[in-house]
């Protein structure tokens, strides 16, 4: 019981200093950043979202494949 309280202790404390302790990062390269910039006009329409909505698109596709692998698992589990 000691151990697993330790445990959960020591997960909780480090989830908490690394969420605190994150450092700002440019989420572009220098060249993405460049033209995103010049990319800028009246319309509203520019390079940055197009790029922003990429970004979101490839940060999406992990987590789509990870729900599907874990519900076809879960059926697949509920059958046996």
């Amino acid at each position: 019981m000691k151990k697993k309280l330790a445990f959960w202790l020591g997960s909780l404390f480090l989830v908490v200093l690394l969420t605190f302790q994150a450092a700002p990062v440019q989420a572009q390269c220098a060249m993405c950043t460049a033209s995103v910039e010049s990319s800028n006009n009246e319309s509203g329409d520019s390079i940055a979202n197009g790029l922003n909505k990429g970004i979101l698109y490839l940060m999406a596709i992990p987590y789509v494949i990870a729900g599907c692998v874990g519900f076809f698992w879960y059926k697949y589990s509920k059958k046996k």
